[in-house]
């Protein structure tokens, strides 16, 4: 996905002229600071010009709205009505640069380029100064990814907020959990993650609050300290919340409630300094319903909610998590030059990923160790040994009984269609058993296929 520029100016001849000295980029338009707003809020912008005096308003004031949807958005004012006055008051503001009207479009065009080009290299800084320790990085190139990228600026710039991830299994939950930290003034300090699935509930308590000497059987003789005191000043990382036993939760909200713990076996409390970031994969309004979590310890947690979509619904980040993955894994596994053929990226746009990325970062590993050649193909992929080519063939094959609907089509009555014809494939010509299939009674499925016969 190309970058995105909003132009908010209320001349429709400057629109059109920006617009089209940008054809390689994605240009928004706006003519008021409300519409403005709608499309900042929609479209994420990477860059915004702004006009400074709009039909609804001053394009100043508009900035703190702009930045508050996301806080490193660079904002460039145009001005017909130039002062020293105005460009100190803009500069103060935060806006990246400030252009007097009428303007060269060159000049637009070398600001633009300019600030585009900063962002890229302030990520690739971040990439290689830290933010590519882990599998995997925050890839937000499709509209959801960059929705929640903006509220993790959001987010990490307040430091004591509590926020609830939510999101299936292996979509990067703890990587958004790590961006928000790196992000906020807590990011010289520790950040410490657990799994609370992954062990009993007294080495749970143990692990978080530490433990005085001879507290239990078995315990250190010179106790033990928690990782709540060890991410004192940072982030603490609480994966798998959700199944987290009932008398650890009441713990656990007591700490968020007066930031202080207490070590098993002890008799003073201490306090603590870190932010509380809790991740799930499941409904935890289900859960509080079904009396297996506390209602009180989820309004804790859920100060901020934070959901991370499925892989399956923002198929434009795939691609480019692939080729961010290949690009590490092929320096590091010593693969220079390897990359992926056309068969693969269609075969990769056309799975649904119930893995998510943690099944993406397996498979593209798992192909450049096994790739024969320098182009990967779908066979070295084994999606889960779901999409499985025929031996000596590039093409992908559907698992057995799948439908595959052709990229852009949406007509429902074609799909149904295929759908139909596909059941009665599988019933073996059968009508009953494809009814049966179907959900439809038989009758039903004989108005369908006179249907389908009259449209052949």
């Amino acid at each position: 996905m190309a970058d995105t520029l909003l132009v908010i100016d209320d001349e429709p001849s400057i629109r059109r002229a920006i617009a089209k000295a940008f054809t390689e980029i994605t240009v928004l338009e706006a003519e008021t600071i409300a519409e403005g707003l709608e499309r900042a809020t929609d479209g994420f912008p990477d860059l915004v010009l702004l006009d400074q005096r709009l039909p609804d308003g001053s394009g100043l004031d508009a900035v703190a709205s702009l930045r508050a949807i996301d806080p490193e958005l660079p904002v460039v004012l145009l001005t017909g009505h130039g002062s020293t006055d105005l460009a100190v008051d803009a500069l103060k503001q935060g806006v990246a640069d400030y252009i007097e009207k009428p303007f060269k479009l060159e000049r637009v065009r070398r600001t633009v380029e300019l600030l585009l080009e900063r962002q890229r290299l302030g990520r690739q800084v971040k990439r290689l100064s830290g933010g590519g320790k882990g599998r995997t990085q925050v890839v937000a190139q499709s509209s959801g990814m960059k929705r929640v990228m903006a509220l993790i600026k959001r987010v990490a710039a307040v430091p004591s907020t509590t926020v609830l991830i939510q999101g299936e299994s292996g979509v990067g939950k703890e990587l958004v959990a790590r961006s928000i930290h790196e992000r906020s003034s807590r990011r010289d300090k520790k950040f410490v993650a657990i799994n609370c699935a992954a062990l009993s509930e007294h080495l749970l308590e143990a692990e978080l609050y530490g433990y005085e000497k001879g507290a239990f059987t078995g315990a250190d003789q010179r106790g033990k300290e928690g990782l709540f005191q060890a991410a004192e000043g940072g982030t603490i990382f609480l994966d798998e919340v959700g199944e987290m036993p009932l008398p650890l939760q009441t713990k656990l909200l007591r700490v968020l409630q007066e930031r202080r713990v207490r070590k098993v076996g002890g008799l003073d409390d201490e306090d603590v300094d870190v932010r509380v970031v809790a991740a799930t994969n499941r409904d935890l309004r289900k859960e509080v319903a079904a009396g297996r979590f506390r209602q009180d310890l989820y309004y804790r947690l859920r100060v901020v909610p934070l959901l991370v979509p499925p892989l399956r619904d923002r198929p434009d980040d795939i691609l480019p998590l692939a080729d961010h993955l290949l690009e590490r894994l092929s320096v590091e596994l010593s693969r220079p030059g390897i990359g992926f053929a056309d068969a693969t990226r269609d075969a990769m746009i056309g799975y649904a990923w119930p893995g998510n990325v943690r099944e993406l970062a397996n498979a593209v590993e798992r192909a450049v160790i096994s790739a024969a050649g320098d182009a990967i193909v779908p066979a070295d992929l084994v999606m889960d040994e779901e999409l499985l080519p025929e031996a000596g063939d590039d093409e992908f094959q559907l698992p057995a009984g799948s439908l595959l609907i052709p990229a852009g089509e949406r007509n429902l009555s074609a799909i149904e269609q295929m759908v139909v014809k596909a059941a009665l494939s599988e019933a073996g010509g059968q009508k009953s058993k494809a009814a049966e299939m179907l959900g439809i009674n038989r009758t039903t499925l004989y108005n369908k296929l006179r249907d389908l016969s009259d449209e052949n």
